[in-house]
């Protein structure tokens, strides 16, 4: 049998758990719990916004087409930079464990504003001109990327191990520092691998 002393024990326990409950809406606006890991993504989908059906064995004077995308889980709004790079075999990516971009110029850029839970994505159309082969090499003078051609002047020896002239065209991620007022790596980078074909 409960005692009156026992009964009050029970009662006030019931009454705060239910104020706790009726107040947690309000509380949530007052009280910052801590939020899930903050990131951002960066991806490239192919032709038909799908995972597959990449360029690979590519040509002079074909147009190509992949989609750019990038995800903001940042809890806030960010300012971001897609700088688009092209490279041969022997030049560098970035590097992810050191953080640090490639030291490659960057042909192309996309500038955006994105909000935080929000995902952004453009098309990033691409051809060739100016490529010939000679010997065991293969030249690219010219890339045209969203109708606005640069020379690249880039050639690439013959890989006998996987059979062909690989090059890659490579996008990096960089997010706008408001501390430092410019932007920075932010260490997420993607690319597609080329094989160049005559």
């Amino acid at each position: 049998m409960l005692k009156i002393e026992d009964y009050k024990v029970v009662f006030a326990s019931v009454g705060l758990i239910g104020i706790l409950l009726f107040a947690s809406p309000t509380l949530g606006l007052v009280l910052r719990l801590p939020s899930g890991e903050k990131f951002s993504e960066l991806w490239v989908l192919g032709p038909g916004h799908m995972a597959e059906d990449y360029p690979f064995n590519v040509r002079a004077g074909v147009n190509y087409l992949v989609y750019v995308g990038v995800g903001n889980h940042m809890g806030s709004s960010a300012y971001y930079v897609v700088y688009v790079k092209f490279r041969n075999q022997t030049e560098s990516l970035p590097n992810a464990t050191a953080g640090t971009p490639s030291p490659l110029p960057p042909l192309f850029e996309f500038r955006l504003f994105v909000e935080d839970g929000k995902s952004w994505e453009a098309p990033l159309r691409f051809s060739f001109s100016n490529v010939s082969f000679s010997e065991n090499r293969s030249f690219v003078g010219g890339l045209m990327i969203n109708g606005v051609t640069f020379n690249v002047d880039k050639s690439g020896s013959w890989d006998v191990e996987n059979n062909g002239y690989y090059y890659q065209l490579f996008m990096e991620l960089w997010m706008y520092n408001v501390e430092s007022r410019a932007f920075e790596f932010h260490n997420r980078f993607v690319g597609l691998w080329l094989n160049m074909t005559g």
